[in-house]
């Protein structure tokens, strides 16, 4: 069979691996490559382009994605049979590759029609949210919220909906643990959110989480526009539904004054996630979306980057764009923390990679992370973040969250991100209210298959019809228009109110 441009993809000079970017059968010939498949290749996955004896390093993206565990043979596929995860030398370098940012002209910054908040903040969406400080109360805010309905909704055109957030913790569990200050760092940023003109905080009442506590760890205060209630203090559900839905009424009203105006895009705070991931996501999407957040950078804003466990050996492409020593240093901590943390709970970092990433042609956390920071960009590293710490900084910013998407994005979302970019090569389909998500679809295939809920098919980078910064455009100027209120499918569909989750760590008591 002849070799064609659009069969295989040599990413860098020095890489023992190729990718085929279509099924390649048995005995294909790869004529540019001097190469023929000893057996069939699956879409994505690697076939060697040379000889690999046993024990030998392999590169992809020029960097090393782990050790061969047998003789492996030119055009051969490489994958989990014989390539395993290995520990290498990476040298930090930390700050030697930051370069001076190349801002847009403030004259000339994109914008976008968001609303403004007194705090100086600004919101792609005005929802009122109704939120559990423990799972005991999480049933309750969802009555309370669908108790609102459709008919009295429909007087305030200019709120987007009330938004029930229950979890599954907040009890349980010491106040003195690492989880339970996630959860309330979680609980008071989705409260101080702009994306919510109003919050109801709502618990049972003799919690380990009391609302008392909480308010006065996150420095959170009563108002109009944030009230609190127990349902033992009330009396019971129905009168706590009744109660809750007399507040809302009167916080519809307040919220309803708010309306949308012309905002530069510095206000914007982008978090970046993937899930789902496949051999595509660090051809097409994460780069793309990367090229996105320079853009976003070059305008003013802010890009979130995060899941720790998935820069895990490409960690020092980051450090390496570190703005200050400190900075670097604290990404490393991170790594660390994580290595240690993996290690007393009996698991690995290379445990990250699921089944369907496996299936979809990753082969270890080394291979997944190296296209998992593709979504950071190119621009410099300037500061790095606990988990659902408030983000103040502007410029591409870490925060330490795990891998699992859902409470990545809870943990970004708390930190101030007023909208998400998730992208996906297996087709993960979820939501993050009060943000809005888009769904970037690695593969064409697969974008087809599940066109309902993807927003960009960045697969037609791997067909050559686009290139990563023709595409990395088009997902900047969507992202600006869902910003101004355009509904991203996952909204349409009525994702977001089932995935808070906060990151819980420690003993379950």
């Amino acid at each position: 069979m002849s070799d064609e441009n659009t069969q295989v993809l040599l990413l860098h000079p020095d890489d023992d691996v190729l990718v085929a970017l279509t099924e390649l059968p048995a005995d294909t010939r790869l004529e540019a490559h001097g190469l023929t498949t000893r057996q069939a290749i699956p879409a994505g996955h690697k076939v060697a382009r040379r000889d690999l004896a046993l024990g030998r390093a392999v590169r992809k993206y020029g960097q090393v994605i782990g050790e061969t565990t047998q003789a492996v043979g030119a055009g051969e596929q490489v994958h989990t049979h014989n390539l395993h995860f290995a520990q290498f030398d990476r040298d930090l370098a930390i700050g030697s590759e930051a370069k001076p940012t190349a801002y847009v002209d403030e004259a000339e910054r994109a914008t976008f029609q968001g609303y403004l908040r007194p705090d100086g903040r600004a919101a792609t969406r005005n929802y009122l949210g109704v939120l559990a400080t423990v799972n005991c109360s999480a049933s309750v805010v969802r009555f309370i919220a669908d108790a609102v309905g459709p008919e009295l909704l429909a007087r305030y055109p200019h709120v987007d909906g009330v938004v029930a957030l229950g979890h599954g913790t907040g009890c349980g569990q010491s106040a003195a643990s690492l989880g339970f200050e996630h959860l309330q760092r979680c609980l008071a940023g989705y409260a101080r959110h702009p994306n919510f003109a109003g919050v109801l905080l709502v618990g049972l009442g003799c919690e380990v989480n009391q609302i008392s506590s909480l308010m006065e760890n996150m420095s959170l205060s009563d108002g109009p526009l944030l009230r609190t209630m127990n349902i033992q203090d009330a009396g019971g559900t129905a009168k706590t539904v009744s109660w809750g839905l007399e507040v809302l009424g009167e916080m519809l009203q307040a919220a309803d004054q708010a309306r949308r105006q012309t905002l530069p895009a510095s206000h914007l705070m982008l978090g970046l996630e993937c899930g789902g991931s496949d051999a595509y996501s660090g051809l097409t999407a994460n780069p793309a979306l990367g090229a996105a957040a320079d853009l976003l950078v070059a305008h003013g804003g802010t890009a979130i980057l995060s899941e720790t466990p998935e820069i895990y050996g490409a960690e020092h492409l980051l450090t390496r764009r570190a703005v200050s020593r400190e900075v670097g240093d604290k990404l490393a901590a991170r790594i660390k923390w994580w290595e240690g943390y993996t290690a007393l709970h009996g698991a690995s970092l290379d445990n990250n990679p699921s089944p369907g990433n496996k299936a979809g042609g990753l082969t270890t956390i080394l291979e997944k992370s190296l296209g998992a920071v593709a979504k950071g960009g190119t621009s410099n590293l300037v500061e790095v973040y606990e988990y659902a710490r408030p983000v103040t900084a502007k410029g591409m910013v870490f925060m330490d969250t795990p891998g699992y998407d859902m409470p990545s994005i809870t943990g970004m979302v708390a930190g101030g991100a007023n909208l998400v970019c998730f992208t996906t090569g297996r087709g993960s389909v979820c939501g993050s209210k009060p943000a809005p998500s888009l769904k970037l679809a690695t593969n064409s295939a697969m974008y087809q298959r599940m066109a309902e809920d993807m927003d960009v098919n960045c697969g037609l980078i791997a067909e050559g019809k686009a290139s990563v910064e023709d595409m990395g455009r088009a997902i900047f100027e969507l992202v600006l228009a869902t910003a101004s209120g355009r509904a991203s499918k996952s909204e349409a569909l009525g994702f977001g109110d089932q995935e808070f989750v906060p990151w819980q760590v420690g003993a379950m008591l």
